[in-house]
């Protein structure tokens, strides 16, 4: 075993820990209030961002009912070690912000995804309407009627507004690359990003942690704890389904959210029914596929939070990058033949993402096999076989043939998701048009 895997649960347990996240919270407050600073919210949006436009409505909602000011800045799209399947990355983006405006569709938020990016003489034009409306101090109001018009009726908003754009092409240029670089050193890479008090926060999916935040400093407007945006709820119906489609279940070991994910993906196929169909990849980092540092770091913390959210454990993790991936992946062929396949996959992610456990030593990875009910012997014999990486590859085909990329995702018939939090999407699409019956 070496150092790293030593250290690293410690560490991590440490770093990832809900106290050590209030603490720091905690010092941003004092720190802020020694300033004598209002409760400022950075936002960086980016004007051809499908969820950039979805953050851009929640706008005048946020400062209606919390007593915050909003810092805007006009970014461009993340570079390219954070994009690495950017046309894939580009055309999901359209497809999922039209699934989550539908969820959130009593909130007011509308996208409809026309098949294209709005062309690149719009996407100017509403940067440089967007850069002048925060020079004018109006971006709040103005920013979800112009992103909407680029994406809805571009020429409407030529005929109707380009006059207003007083920034010049040059001006919103330095805006952008300005913005960028401050998105940068404060340590993210996408649009529709809230930074608050030295922590992000991603789209309309993230704002409950940021809500929660304001609420607990007893920022808001009125009395009371609902939330605008709160988190999207599965696991909520208990029913069986007639003949239910299967759920095929693209994971990788080494993903965070894969980890978070997968005993509540086989909870949904307990409740409705549903074969859950794993379809285990390689990382994207063991797939020549760079991942950033202020990637990576959003991406733990961010797991850190959703699964103190969803109730899973996490936090204590010792990176299975590498020969623990491996040696993790070779085992699934012979828990899947032994019917043991969800019981070795929550075995896993449980012990490398809560308990620490190195998958690369033996005695890592023989307490994860044995208590999913595999025999050690067969297990030692099982990890001589490559013919997992076959099966990987294949499952990587597939999962690119659906225009994804990332994990964890989910195939239900002719839908196909992305992210943890796109579970209620599932559950939604095994319940649509299906006859059901309560369960006691």
């Amino acid at each position: 075993m070496s150092l790293k895997s030593l250290l690293m649960p410690a560490i991590s347990q440490r770093v990832l820990a809900r106290d050590r996240l209030l603490e720091r919270r905690a010092r941003a407050e004092r720190a802020r209030a020694a300033r004598g600073e209002p409760h400022r919210v950075h936002y960086f949006h980016q004007a051809d961002d499908p969820y950039s436009a979805l953050a851009a409505a929640c706008l005048p909602q946020l400062l209606a009912r919390y007593d915050i000011t909003i810092a805007a800045h006009v970014v461009g799209p993340p570079p390219d070690n954070a994009a690495p399947e950017r046309e894939r990355l580009v055309a999901y983006s359209r497809r999922d912000a039209q699934l989550l405006a539908s969820h959130y569709r009593l909130n007011g938020l509308e996208f409809h995804d026309g098949g294209a990016q709005p062309a690149s003489q719009d996407v100017e034009l509403a940067t440089r309407l967007l850069v002048t409306a925060i020079r004018d101090g109006r971006f709040v109001e103005a920013a979800g009627g112009i992103t909407s018009s680029l994406w809805q009726n571009p020429q409407a908003l030529a005929d109707s507004t380009q006059q207003q754009a007083t920034v010049t092409p040059a001006e919103a240029c330095a805006h952008l690359t300005a913005s960028s670089a401050l998105r940068r050193k404060l340590g993210h890479y996408l649009g529709a990003t809230f930074f608050y008090g030295g922590e992000w926060y991603w789209g309309v999916d993230r704002l409950h942690h940021l809500e929660q935040r304001l609420q607990a400093l007893g920022v808001q407007r009125f009395d009371g704890k609902d939330l605008l945006f709160p988190p999207a709820d599965d696991l909520q119906t208990t029913v069986r389904t007639t003949a239910p489609a299967a759920i095929d279940f693209f994971v990788s070991l080494r993903s965070p959210y894969s980890a978070i994910v997968a005993p509540r993906v086989f909870e949904l196929g307990r409740r409705t029914g549903a074969q859950v169909r794993l379809r285990f990849v390689l990382p994207m980092v063991m797939r020549g596929l760079p991942v950033p540092r202020e990637k990576r770091n959003y991406i733990s913390q961010d797991a850190a939070r959703e699964a103190f959210v969803r109730g899973i454990p996490f936090g204590r993790l010792n990176d299975p990058v590498g020969r623990p991936t491996e040696r993790g992946l070779a085992l699934m062929p012979l828990a899947e033949r032994a019917g043991k396949g969800e019981s070795y996959l929550l075995s896993f992610m449980h012990g490398v993402w809560a308990e620490g456990l190195d998958a690369g030593s033996d005695r890592g990875l023989r307490q994860i096999a044995e208590r999913a009910g595999l025999d050690w012997d067969e297990a030692r014999l099982a990890l001589k076989d490559e013919g997992w990486r076959k099966t990987a590859e294949q499952n990587r085909a597939e999962l690119f043939s659906l225009g994804l990329w990332g994990v964890p995702s989910f195939r239900v018939g002719d839908t196909a998701v992305w992210g943890q939090d796109r579970l209620w999407a599932v559950e939604d699409e095994l319940l649509k048009g299906m006859q059901s019956c309560s369960l006691s």
